[in-house]
């Protein structure tokens, strides 16, 4: 029986999950806007969304439709072009491929479904031009614009009035407008810039205007699941929801909001001002994907996430425990998702479960051993093999042979001399940096921890 649970963002509850169709379970997250590489905070949503993927194929299994779009139409694209005086396409495709590569990295399912912006851009004019026929848009010297005073429920998401969403943001001011909110549907391409011919002249789509077109063209004109960064709310699944359901003549564009927190870095806000920034790229060179993963997931979704060198090592530590009782498990899609991640994806909760098994499987249970490996997996982790995760730990390791031997000779002359103290320092040393001394009766040997 399917018990999901899900914080809405809508409601501001949790409510249990109820599919409108358990035929065809739609799930939709925004993707990137590919003009840089990915960073961690990027990476969480990746995630996050990746683990309902998991529960919910886990639930209804290849009844789920997940989408996730890519945006390859957008001013940061053109600014990125000019600033590194490279063609836009040369950019996209870069960075498209450098994502694929990071989701890769990190263990993602694909999505069912990756639209490209560029691929719909007839739809996006046909939606255009459906809202000004219906009066929700306008018109005015090539820009159209959609009217946030048409759309009666305008706010409900990010639960504020007007008044408080226009004190609160960052409005685009125009003298084309009616109203400061109104927001961008169509606007025109100077002669440089990517554009398509369209009713109102050469121009290309707005930002909001891409994920409403993609996603009802998928997953139809009402979807169970729509999901982001919390950054997301306001302003770009609020006009997500405004120009669907006016559109449509509907009440609700998505029955479920689910949105992921924040990371920071050191407690201080991941951002490109302060320089703190960490990509994807680098930050698996350094750990591993899994260790990024784990990490991730081991704050709820909902909360803030802090990324500090502390978190990093403790995931670490834990993988390099957990792969001592690796095996391969043959069938992979009877992996089933407990009531602790039903309860909205709770996988600090799930995380201990799995500390709990492996402390009971370590002692010889088999069939512990099984379900720890099993949930290890529904969690998205060992897809390394045991050795394939040793050799990387080993390449990580910054210090030669030649440095052990004479950190273990300096040891063992140590404790010829009794100064045990000394000992201890030079084995806890050489522990700190991934290697594992034993002692035999004749000699003393080590090992990749």
């Amino acid at each position: 029986m399917n018990n999901l649970k899900l914080t809405n963002s809508l409601t501001r509850k949790k409510e249990i999950f109820k599919p409108i169709n358990l035929k065809k379970i739609s799930l939709y997250a925004c993707g990137p806007t590919v003009y840089e590489s990915p960073h961690v905070g990027n990476a969480r949503s990746l995630v996050v969304f990746d683990i309902l993927f998991r529960v919910l194929k886990s639930i209804y299994g290849n009844n789920v439709i997940y989408v996730r779009n890519i945006t390859d139409v957008d001013d940061k694209i053109i600014e990125a072009s000019k600033a590194n005086r490279k063609e836009i396409n040369e950019i996209t495709k870069n960075v498209t491929k450098i994502f694929h590569k990071n989701c890769e990295s990190l263990n993602c399912l694909k999505p069912s479904i990756e639209p490209k912006a560029t691929e719909h851009i007839k739809e996006m004019i046909e939606m255009s031009s459906s809202l000004i026929t219906k009066g929700f848009a306008y018109e005015n010297k090539g820009h159209v614009y959609f009217s946030v005073d048409s759309f009666k429920d305008y706010g409900k998401l990010s639960n504020k009035n007007l008044e408080e969403l226009r004190a609160g943001s960052r409005i685009e001011i125009s003298d084309l407008k009616r109203n400061p909110m109104d927001f961008v549907l169509w606007k025109p391409s100077k002669i440089n810039d990517p554009g398509w011919e369209s009713p109102w002249g050469r121009g290309r789509p707005g930002w909001h205007l891409e994920c409403s077109v993609m996603s009802e063209k998928y997953l139809g004109k009402n979807l169970d699941i729509h999901g982001g960064g919390l950054d997301l709310i306001f302003p770009h699944h609020e006009n997500e929801i405004a120009q669907s359901c006016c559109n449509n003549n509907s009440k609700k564009f998505a029955n479920y909001w689910v949105h992921n927190g924040f990371v920071t870095i050191n407690k201080e806000k991941m951002s490109k001002s302060l320089g703190n920034v960490i990509s994807i790229t680098n930050a698996v060179e350094k750990y591993s994907g899994q260790v990024v993963r784990l990490a991730l997931l081991s704050a709820h979704y909902s909360q803030p996430l802090d990324w500090n060198e502390e978190l990093l090592a403790n995931q670490k530590k834990i993988l390099d425990k957990w792969y001592n009782l690796h095996e391969e498990v043959k069938k992979e899609s009877d992996l089933k998702a407990d009531e602790t991640l039903l309860d909205d994806l709770n996988t600090p909760g799930f995380i201990a479960k799995i500390h709990e098994l492996y402390n009971v499987a370590s002692k010889g249970n088999s069939e512990k051993k099984i379900q720890f490996n099993k949930a290890c997996r529904m969690l998205g982790l060992f897809n390394q093999t045991k050795q394939d995760w040793h050799n990387f730990r080993k390449k990580h390791i910054n210090i030669t042979e030649n440095t052990i031997k004479e950190k273990i000779e300096e040891r063992n002359n140590a404790k010829k001399k009794g100064d045990f103290k000394l000992a201890d320092k030079i084995r806890n040393e050489l522990l700190s940096k991934g290697i594992l001394i034993e002692d035999l009766k004749d000699k003393t040997i080590w090992k990749y921890k």
